[in-house]
């Protein structure tokens, strides 16, 4: 069965009412046009899947925060929420795309930041990264809390609605579930310099949220348990 996100359940209901409808309607014309209406609610199932991830063994790495494509990667020299110098990589995710939004990484959850905001197409990158809506939870280390990673979900010209599932102190897991947005979107994933990361995905390239490394960093993450992030290489 296709596992569904918690957070879909009032779309699909009044999703699936007002396609039965039409289906009723379309009924009255001739039985078979009723079929145009499966695929529809197909797609409005699969939207809101939330499949379980296996997540990678490597500890020394970030995870990409959400499924979809690598739109660019940019070396910027100063970062608001990690206080300094970070690379950002922006991922967009289509109407077809996985739309939940997973931790990076181990730590603690420093600030979560919703600004107002326009709803350019997500694919202008820069426009949409400055001026759409967006919400931005910030992670830091959990011994220490210096900021380590950004996850900035950000709405485009179809998505209407951004969900964070985590709040400020929260103690997070790499691969946890933080949230989604509905209905396409852009999901940019903000590393600090400090930890010297080395991003090992390229502009063009898919990938899928909690399983897929974006980046492997050399310092020190401490997580709140046992296990750690990264190991010092």
């Amino acid at each position: 069965m296709l596992p569904i996100t918690r957070h879909g359940v009032r779309e699909i209901v009044i999703g699936s009412i007002i396609l039965a409808g039409i289906a009723a309607g379309l009924g009255f014309v001739h039985w078979s046009l009723t079929l145009l209406v499966v695929p529809l609610w197909i797609w409005l199932l699969a939207f809101f899947r939330d499949p379980e991830r296996v997540l990678p063994t490597l500890q020394h790495a970030m995870v990409s925060p959400a499924d979809g494509k690598v739109t660019d990667i940019v070396e910027l020299e100063h970062v608001e929420e990690l206080g300094g110098p970070g690379v950002r990589v922006g991922i967009f995710l289509s109407v077809f795309s996985v739309h939940i939004n997973r931790a990076p990484c181990d730590g603690k959850v420093l600030a979560v930041n919703y600004k107002k905001g326009k709803f350019i197409n997500a694919m202008s990158h820069n426009s949409a990264s400055t001026q759409n809506e967006s919400n931005t939870v910030t992670i830091g280390d959990a011994a220490d809390g210096r900021p380590i990673a950004a996850v900035k979900q950000i709405v485009g010209l179809i998505a209407r609605r951004i969900i964070c599932t985590v709040e400020p102190a929260q103690i997070v897991e790499r691969g946890q579930r933080i949230g989604m947005i509905k209905f396409g979107s852009r999901t940019e994933l903000y590393i600090a310099k400090h930890l010297e990361p080395q991003v090992v995905v390229r502009v063009g390239q898919a990938v899928n949220g909690g399983a897929d490394v974006i980046a492997t960093i050399k310092k020190a993450v401490h997580a709140a348990k046992a296990s750690v992030v990264a190991q010092t290489a």
